[in-house]
């Protein structure tokens, strides 16, 4: 029976971690931002995010994108400078033609920062990625 279930395999879909100024504060802060550099829109996106390393532990966030259009990104969250210090986790699921996918991927504690800047897909900015 388990071997009879199709679980798609997630392919063009991105997270990333941001150095942005903030505009208000004039600080510069990292954000988390979903980018699908796919060809088809995603529905129904839904984003659970977490920090943790031993026993320490972040809340547990949630999100939810109705809609990511093909080539494009958004925003998730933003990233404390405290919690750059733990292994930062986001939980993805979403649907798309009909079917729904999964994917987990993690910010292992200490790899978001300025040294593992990279071109990020779709946007045009730099950016530590994670595929």
């Amino acid at each position: 029976m388990k071997k009879d279930i199709e679980i798609p395999q997630v392919e063009d879909l991105y997270v990333a971690a941001v150095r942005e100024k903030h505009e208000e504060y004039g600080t510069q802060d990292w954000n988390a931002y979903l980018i699908n550099a796919g060809e088809k829109p995603l529905e129904t996106v839904l984003i659970v995010s977490r920090g943790y390393d031993g026993n320490k532990e972040t809340s547990t966030m949630r999100h939810t994108i109705k809609v990511l259009p093909a080539k494009s990104f958004a925003k998730v969250e933003f990233l404390e400078e405290k919690v750059l210090a733990l292994n930062n986790e986001f939980s993805i699921s979403f649907f798309s033609e009909g079917k729904m996918f999964h994917k987990n991927y993690i910010f292992r504690k200490n790899t978001i920062n300025e040294k593992a800047l990279q071109e990020l897909p779709v946007m045009t900015k730099k950016g530590v990625l994670l595929k």
